[in-house]
């Protein structure tokens, strides 16, 4: 093990200096109550001394300690971890997209508004709505944006709806944001293909339906065959269909949630148009619906004059009002407008066929060493199951410890719930044959050392900066101060 360095506040020593401020903008005349008295410091910040290359190393040290696209193949199931084309990033920082301010007169962002409104009708476009909002900051406030556009659609009929039907594959945050917009959550089992049992579903609807939350293809990496019978169940209970884009990456340019019967449609840009993700935000979730849900989107609406002119739209009475400051984040939506100019109908295409025969083309490869507990053409992601190798002590979790000596990020584990020792890939359409058959021999390699040299794998990881933790207690007793290294 290489010795800890130290940490910055161990480095300090009074009197070295690594900081340069601006020249004060508080005038010397401002009168004494400018900064209320409460606010002012009665002794200066304990901030750590330390000379300006010390601080270099020491971010340059922890930026090595992370993991990210740019690093190396990152497969991790359902959260479609895909390269960010650096394109999008320059066009992002175009001084007249990156220079703005939301107060400014809309006379003088008409660049920034006519690109709003070019992007809405895009992606209202690529998911057959009728409209979109791009205010939600994440795909999960997406969710719950949709869902409350659905309550008021049910309230403004004077209907008291209050479930929400969630497949037993879903993603989680799907349980969770129908819980935070008032609804009460209905699962239903999946059929032993790993689709909606359509009797499961014909059980659990009735006058109080609000909604089901699907996506499609699944969590499993499956596309419902009977899209079509399921959403003539949930319409003739008098609810609406509503459409996670999660794993929108396997259908673009192929087919639509709108032609599928989907009334309401979340997209992830991070997941779908490569817009940065992780690491806490921005993000962005747009939100489209067909047209009898239109009067009840986020308050103000991008709209457009006959004069060819664009406008911020907030006569909109029936709004669920807004959902996020401004007008969302607008740099994300710059890198994904970008990446859909860059790429074109033809080219989105191409990335969803791509993406789909990567999939495939791994789970041939690995389905001799791992179970594949729904074999058959997948779509985007596939599920494995570890569970074969319980016989020699080994688990899931181990498996994914010891990728991490191999440099590899490792995909979702234990995620679906609905499949013992999950292992879920999702490769993307940006990676080559070679990064894929070098990951699939070393999770083949791994497999192997499970059956002959266990020992291994449950002692790993062996090469990374924090050797294996108890799980246990670091989910329990976890150590938050700095000095923990």
């Amino acid at each position: 093990m290489k010795p800890e360095k130290a940490l910055i506040f161990e480095m300090s020593r009074p009197g070295r200096v690594a900081y340069s401020l601006p020249a004060c903008d508080v005038p010397e005349s401002a009168p004494a109550d400018y900064i209320p008295a409460s606010m002012l410091r009665s002794k200066p910040a304990e901030l750590p001394e330390v000379y300006e290359v010390d601080v270099i190393r020491h971010y340059t040290e922890l930026s090595r300690r992370n993991f990210g696209i740019d690093n190396g193949f990152y497969p991790l199931g359902s959260c479609t971890m895909k390269y960010n084309p650096k394109i999008n990033e320059n066009t992002a920082r175009f001084a007249g997209f990156a220079g703005i301010h939301p107060y400014q007169p809309v006379e003088s962002i008409q660049g920034a508004l006519e690109l709003l409104y070019t992007l809405q009708n895009d992606l209202a476009a690529l998911t057959g709505m009728d409209q979109v909002t791009l205010q939600p900051a994440a795909g999960a406030h997406g969710e719950w944006t949709g869902l409350m556009m659905i309550r008021a659609y049910h309230e403004s009929r004077g209907e008291k709806r209050t479930k929400v039907i969630v497949p037993d594959s879903s993603h989680g945050t799907n349980p969770a944001s129908a819980t935070v917009a008032g609804f009460e959550t209905i699962t239903i089992t999946s059929n032993e293909r790993g689709h909606v049992d359509l009797d499961a579903l014909r059980a659990a609807v009735g006058p109080d339906t609000a909604a089901l939350m699907l996506t499609n293809p699944s969590t499993l990496g499956l596309f419902e065959e009977q899209i079509e019978e399921i959403a003539a169940i949930i319409h003739k209970a008098g609810g609406l269909l509503y459409y996670d884009g999660a794993n929108s990456n396997a259908i673009m340019g192929i087919t639509r949630p709108g032609d599928m019967g989907f009334d309401v449609v979340h997209l992830n840009l991070h997941k779908t148009m490569s817009t940065p993700h992780g690491g806490g935000g921005p993000g962005a979730g747009p939100v489209g619906v067909k047209s009898r849900l239109i009067p009840f989107l986020p308050k103000p609406v991008v709209a457009k004059r006959e004069d060819g002119t664009f406008y911020f739209d907030f006569d909109r009475p029936a709004s669920i009002g807004r959902v996020k400051a401004y007008y969302g984040n607008f740099g994300i939506l710059v890198r994904a407008y970008t990446y859909i100019r860059t790429y074109g109908p033809e080219g989105l295409r191409r990335v969803s066929e791509c993406a789909v025969l990567n999939a495939n083309y791994m789970m041939r490869r690995l389905s001799n060493a791992y179970e594949i507990p729904y074999p058959g053409v997948c779509k985007h992601e596939f599920v494995m199951s570890g569970r074969g190798l319980k016989r020699y002590g080994v688990r899931t979790l181990d498996v994914a410890k010891r990728l991490l000596d191999f440099g590899y990020h490792p995909p979702t584990i234990y995620f679906p719930l609905n499949v013992e020792e999950c292992i879920m890939i999702e490769p993307t359409e940006t990676e080559s044959k070679e990064t894929l058959d070098a990951f699939v021999d070393t999770m083949i390699s791994i497999a192997k050392e499970a059956e002959e040299t266990p020992e291994v794998v449950l002692n790993a990881p062996y090469d990374t900066v924090v050797r294996r933790l108890d799980e246990t207690q670091a989910a329990r007793k976890p150590v938050l101060n700095c000095s923990c290294g």
